[in-house]
Formats: structure tokens, C-alpha cells, sequence
């Protein structure tokens, strides 16, 4: 008997291909859409190039038919509410930048989907994700980079745990964009014209500060621009509005170019410094998840990033306390910020990360 495997399908190109592969290698294949947006506007949704939206649906049953594969919605609302709508908000009245799509990545895509999945007697979930995923000589699954690096989205799935790894498949990892649209072509032409979708589906404007006094109700309570040594040098409209490394909107004149060196909650300052205070060699982060290794013993060199897009830079790692990770880069790294992701990497896999906390 086939195993059988559910592919989360955004009605985008990568998983729509990933379908086909899928099939192709021989794989009980059933199609689902994760629908978290009951009520969005569905123009609005096609314009900013949402995953998982009503516009989703129609482009996703298509593929399916095509294929003659099974297709179902299902409605993760209240999952993607609690665990990526509220995380977000709260990261942000906190002083922190989150990433909402890793969150989402570990809690709706894999374990709410997952969990769903098995309970309909799939053997695995799939998804279009530009990474692959190997099991290691020490027994332990880990993520391994995808073949382009241009594509490639491991920093964002870094918090997967070995058991979702273990029944998770990634068919598009093995092959470059260029490759994975002829091959939706052969699908539905449409299909393989659509753009890549967009980070944080559910601001429509990316103006963050609305959606969150929208959805709390509330209006945010403005605080003081103080400088490196504390002098307090203009008022700002809420510490939501602002990230660490952020040189525009900050509508200051000082003569020279501002940049945000950090946020203060606790006093609603946002502190102003030069470029150069934006840079550190030394980054804590903590809610570690290792990878391919269990756990960490004394000092070891990898490479880490902060950020998606950065190239990874060379440094040298170590536990400080159970559940708090020293990373010291071996040049400077830029913007560090709490509540983003370092993640760690082992040549070309994912060794784990964290969510910085400090540098």
C-alpha cells in the first residue's frame, strides 16, 4: 500500500509542484489548503501575494483536479489566531521584532496540520519549501540547505522538532525556481506566472502599528527618543513602530543620521545612536531548539545568521545556562534584534537556533 502524505497547498507555484512530484514518486497524494482567513477582502489578499486566503482555495482545487488528487479545506482560524496573531502583537508591545511566519511555520503548518493529518491516516504532511530534510549517521533528523541558495528556506523552519521532521516531506528543495516553474507549467499556466508570496499575510499595508492597535483596541502611548547616554532628544508615536537597526520614520533632526540601537519597554524609550552602535559581535538567544545535535557540550564554531537574508558568518557557540545560548560572531553583525532568529549552521545543515533575547 502507498504511503500516504497531505501537501499543505497555498494554490502557489512550489506547492503545487511539490503535488506533482509528489504523486509522480508514487505517494497516496491529498491536497489541503489551510485556511486561516475566513472573511478577507479576496483582492486584497491576490495583491499582496497571501498564502493562505479564500484566493488560495480556487487556485489550489484547480491544481488538484488537475493532478486528480483529493482536496480539502480546513479551517485553522483559531490556531493561527492564538499562535501567530496574539505572539505577534505581544512580541511588539514588548519591545521586540517578531517573525511571525516562523512561528506559523512551527505551530500551524506543522503542528496543528500535522496532528490533523495523522488522524485521517496520513503518513506525512509535505509542503513547497526550498529545503531538504536527511536523517544523520547520529540517527537524529535535521535540515539540510536547498540545492539554490538564492531559494533557500531553512532560517525559518530552524524550530521544527525531530518528530514533525521525521514525517515531513520537501520534494522542492532538491531543484532550483527556474526548474520548479516549468514544471507547474505542465500544471496550469497560471499557476507558474503567480508571484512568490509576501511575509506577514495578515497586514495588508505592512503598517504594523495600525494592526495592532486595531486589534487591541487601544491606542499606543508615545515615549522619548533618548540618545547613547541617556538625554532625552525628541518624543516617538509608540515603541510598535520601531526595530533595532531602523533609520527612517523616525522624524528626527539631529544634524546626522539616527539609527535605533534599542528599545525599552519598561520605559517606553526608544534609544538613538550612529550606525556603528547598531554593530556587535556577541548575540544571546534562548527557546533553543537543537537540530542535529541533542544538545550542546563546551565551545563549538559554526555559522549563525540574524536575519532571512543575511550570509551566514563564521562563530563560536556555547551554552551559558540551560536554555540561553552565547553566540560570539568573528566579525560584526548588524542589527541584532530581540525577538528575531539566530540560527545556527553545520556546514550546509541546520545544527538549531533560538529567539534573541539580547546582545
Amino acid at each position: 500500500m502507498n504511503k500516504k502524505v497531505v501537501v499543505g497547498m497555498s494554490g502557489g507555484v512550489d506547492s503545487s509542484v511539490a503535488a506533482l512530484l509528489l504523486k509522480e514518486q508514487g505517494y497516496d497524494v491529498i491536497g489541503v489548503t489551510m485556511q486561516i482567513w475566513q472573511d478577507e477582502d479576496r483582492d486584497i489578499h491576490e495583491e499582496n501575494g497571501g498564502c493562505c486566503g479564500l484566493s488560495a482555495v480556487d487556485d489550489a482545487r484547480r491544481v488538484a483536479n488537475v493532478l486528480e488528487i483529493p482536496y480539502y479545506v480546513m479551517n485553522f482560524k483559531t490556531e493561527f489566531d492564538e499562535k501567530v496573531i496574539q505572539y505577534f502583537v505581544d512580541e511588539y508591545l514588548s519591545g521586540k521584532t517578531p517573525n511571525p511566519c516562523i512561528a506559523c511555520n512551527r505551530y500551524v503548518k506543522w503542528e496543528s496540520l500535522l496532528d490533523r493529518s495523522l488522524e485521517i491516516g496520513a503518513d506525512y504532511i509535505a509542503t513547497g519549501h526550498y529545503a531538504r530534510i536527511e536523517q544523520l549517521d547520529n540517527g537524529r533528523y535535521a535540515l539540510k540547505k536547498s540545492v539554490t541558495s538564492k531559494k533557500d528556506q531553512t532560517y525559518a523552519l530552524y524550530n521544527l522538532t525531530q518528530e514533525q521532521l521525521s514525517k515531513t516531506l520537501m520534494p522542492v528543495g532538491a531543484y532550483n525556481k527556474d526548474d520548479i516553474r516549468t514544471m507547474a507549467e505542465t500544471i496550469n499556466v497560471r499557476i507558474a506566472g503567480k508571484p512568490d508570496s509576501q511575509e506577514i499575510c495578515f497586514v495588508e499595508d505592512d503598517d504594523y502599528g495600525r494592526f495592532i492597535e486595531d486589534y487591541t483596541g487601544e491606542k499606543i502611548e508615545t515615549g522619548n527618543f533618548v540618545d547613547m547616554s541617556g538625554k532625552v532628544i525628541g518624543t516617538h508615536k509608540g515603541i510598535i513602530h520601531y526595530t533595532v537597526g531602523q533609520r527612517k520614520g523616525l522624524g528626527l533632526s539631529l544634524g546626522r543620521p539616527g539609527f535605533v540601537v534599542e528599545i525599552r519597554p519598561e520605559t517606553k524609550e526608544v534609544v538613538i545612536g550612529t550606525n556603528e552602535d547598531t554593530f556587535t559581535k556577541v548575540v544571546y538567544a534562548d527557546q533553543v531548539n537543537f537540530m542535529s545535535i541533542e544538545s550542546l557540550d563546551g565551545k563549538m564554531v559554526v555559522d549563525g545568521k540574524i536575519r532571512y537574508n543575511q550570509q551566514p558568518v563564521s562563530c563560536e557557540i556555547e551554552m551559558v545556562s540551560e536554555d540561553l545560548i552565547k553566540c560570539t560572531f568573528h566579525e560584526k553583525v548588524r542589527a541584532a534584534t530581540p525577538g528575531q532568529a539566530l540560527v545556527l549552521y553545520d556546514g550546509d545543515y541546520v545544527l538549531g537556533g533560538g529567539t534573541i533575547i539580547k546582545r
